[in-house]
């Protein structure tokens, strides 16, 4: 007589859903939970980037190179805008680079919602995932593209020093602006569907209004208290300096935008959260 063993019993996952316990309950702990979900849509982002693309990752390095092609011969050679005694094609590279993640960042967080509309509709998970995803997903081509950076480096004599290694934590603090303001746009978005019209025009705006195809000297000393209130100022004058490794770091348009963002990001968290519950329903 054969007897048959009990099937194993399958673990049962449990999710409680309560309702929110004030202004401040933002709930990060849920990320951590979902945290493989992260990564999945991460990779997705990549993937779905360069499926069946004819360059590939080759895109990532074409596009700020020719960016940098453009503007040396229209600013360096035409307007002939001065580039602190550096060669201007690398120095405006080394503003180039950190802003085209952090606009390719804006990009995906402030549209992602409205892009995975079916995902948000069907499936339970923390909204927070998707922006933090698609910030986090561009640092690739970003990582890619720092390659031409070194190569750079090499043909103008430019030696690394140890400034160098304060470059990473700076491209954290352009991740955390690109996060701050997805947090606000994506929101927005959902409700407002013009915005993915105008948000190509105001990251154009705001790159003019960022040190990146001329220098922060140029700026009138009485404006740079002002001109500072925009955080990639303090993000592109570090870059520089540690890679150039040449005059002081701009100290207080650094702390000045740390608190920007620190701002923005308190507020683009409790903002997104209040705005969470309805997402199903108005995409």
């Amino acid at each position: 007589m054969t007897t048959l063993a009990p099937a194993p019993e399958t673990p049962i996952s449990v999710v409680e859903i309560r309702p929110d316990r004030g202004l401040f309950d933002l709930d990060l702990g849920a990320v951590w939970r979902y945290r493989e979900l992260l990564y999945v849509l991460m990779k997705r982002d990549v993937q779905v980037l360069y499926k069946q693309a004819l360059l590939g990752a080759a895109w990532a390095i074409l596009q700020p190179v020719f960016a940098v092609l453009i503007f040396s011969f229209v600013f360096g050679v035409a307007a002939h805008i001065p580039s602190d005694g550096v060669p201007y094609p690398i120095f405006a590279f080394a503003g180039v680079l950190p802003w085209t993640y952090f606009a390719e960042a804006v990009r995906r967080s402030g549209m992602g919602l409205v892009t995975d509309a079916e995902l948000v509709r069907k499936v339970y998970f923390p909204r927070l995932i998707m922006p933090l995803a698609n910030v986090i997903s561009p640092l690739l081509d970003f990582c890619i593209a720092s390659c031409v950076l070194l190569a750079m480096m090499a043909f103008y004599h430019i030696t690394p020093s140890w400034k160098f290694l304060v470059a990473p934590p700076l491209m954290v603090i352009s991740a955390l602006l690109a996060l701050s303001v997805g947090l606000w746009l994506g929101p927005i978005n959902v409700r407002f569907r013009d915005i993915k019209h105008t948000l190509p025009f105001l990251i154009q705006i705001w790159m003019y209004a960022t040190p990146i195809v001329y220098p922060l000297s140029i700026v009138p000393a009485q404006w740079r208290t002002l001109y500072a209130l925009n955080p990639m100022v303090g993000v592109i004058e570090g870059f520089r300096w540690a890679i150039f490794n040449k005059g002081e770091l701009d100290i207080a348009s650094l702390s000045m935008s740390l608190i920007i963002i620190a701002l923005l990001l308190f507020g683009g968290l409790i903002f997104f959260r209040r705005m969470e519950r309805s997402f199903a329903d108005l995409i």
